[in-house]
């Protein structure tokens, strides 16, 4: 019902637990249950979430600042291609990422990504000389601005006069990762990543392009930002729930309503989708199977399916517009505060996970398992 095949069940082991199981998800196992009552108007929800987008979407002016240093920087960087000189190292080539490039950026978070693909591995100071070089180009070609710079470890960041930002990523081409030297060069995590970024722009402009997954993805961020529990979400993350949540796995080109898709990311939280034992969501830039949700502590974890519970619970008593945060004037904190819906109590969730008490089990298990190892060669000998 829910997808192919499944592991069979086993132990927990070192590595952590075996995956066992895709989570519960309604809208796939909807034609399995009767409806008891007729279907719910949803013109008020999906009235509240339109306007909730409209909040989030950035005005014709804040996109406007961002797209003028965006393109400024880029013209200085394929400047910098055909002509390196200064340069400790010569620039391959450079690739738009991020929120702007898929154009979900926030309003009010004016800010552009993009990546720098260096021809050899990078040291600290040579991105500290190529953000030198290109905020000494960005002054030569726009007089009377400064755009300040500021290099940091995997990077840099430029500001404009505009309040517009732009993150700038510094990696290197693939074949270099598997020489680099951990005294001299750059993390390799940072460079990592930083190349992962373009691939999730690829895949996102070849997939997830759709309006309700862009709005979706918007809406999810505002929600990252307003309950604790939601903070480990990432961007990669938040991109993969929406396109799930929004889409039809039988045809991914066809989405849901927004409403649907809305209620359909929390109910896939809170049923465990990025918890342990679930198989999650599988990461389609990676190989190997990898569970994307795999970066996630067991901490982060467990609070982000809490969260998503005690917030799908007041879903359900019709508090749309609390969890959008369209009432401006609401102080109730939804994943905190005990809180009464037309006289139904909603109790926030509470921990399933004991950082303490699963320190013991594991300690407890590996004793286990080193005397069976014991028993095993002693048997042998």
């Amino acid at each position: 019902m829910m997808g192919g095949p499944m592991p069979p069940p086993g132990p927990m082991n070192r590595n952590g637990p075996i995956v066992t199981h895709h989570s519960f998800d309604l809208l796939m196992a909807e034609p399995h249950f009767g409806k008891a009552d007729p279907p719910k108007d949803e013109n008020e929800m999906s009235e509240a979430l339109l306007k909730k987008t409209q909040q989030l979407t950035p005005s014709t002016s804040e996109q406007s600042s961002v797209q003028n240093l965006v393109s400024k920087i880029e013209s200085v960087l394929e400047g910098l291609i055909l002509s390196p000189t200064g340069l400790n190292i010569p620039v391959e080539e450079v690739r738009p990422v991020g929120s702007f490039k898929k154009g979900t950026m926030l309003a009010g978070h004016p800010v552009a990504d993009l990546v720098v693909i260096l021809k050899e591995t990078p040291s600290a100071a040579d991105i500290e000389n190529l953000a030198n070089k290109v905020q000494e180009k960005l002054k030569q070609n726009t007089k009377n601005e400064e755009f300040p710079t500021q290099a940091n470890e995997g990077g840099f960041n430029t500001t404009s006069s505009e309040r517009a930002l732009v993150r700038v990523l510094v990696t290197t081409l693939p074949k270099n990762l598997f020489e680099i030297n951990t005294e001299k060069h750059v993390d390799a995590k940072l460079l990592e990543g930083a190349l992962a970024t373009i691939r999730h722009a690829r895949w996102f402009e070849e997939n997830a392009s759709h309006t309700t997954v862009r709005f979706l993805i918007r809406l999810l961020k505002d929600l990252k930002k307003r309950f604790s529990g939601l903070a480990a979400l990432t961007p990669w993350l938040i991109d993969l729930l929406a396109f799930k949540s929004a889409t039809v796995p039988s045809n991914t080109r066809d989405t849901v309503p927004i409403t649907t898709a809305f209620r359909r990311a929390l109910q896939l939280l809170a049923s465990g989708c990025f918890l342990p034992g679930s198989i999650g969501i599988i990461d389609p830039c990676e190989s190997g199977q990898v569970r994307a949700h795999s970066v996630l502590g067991l901490e982060e974890q467990d609070l982000l399916c809490l969260t998503a519970q005690t917030l799908l619970r007041t879903l359900a008593h019709g508090a749309f517009n609390e969890i959008l945060g369209v009432d401006s004037q609401a102080t109730v904190n939804l994943d905190t505060d005990i809180t009464s819906w037309g006289g139904t109590i909603v109790t926030p969730g509470q921990p399933a996970y004991d950082k303490e008490e699963h320190k013991k089990e594991t300690e407890q298990q590996e004793e286990t398992e080193k005397k069976d190892e014991q028993k095993e060669q002693e048997k042998t000998s």
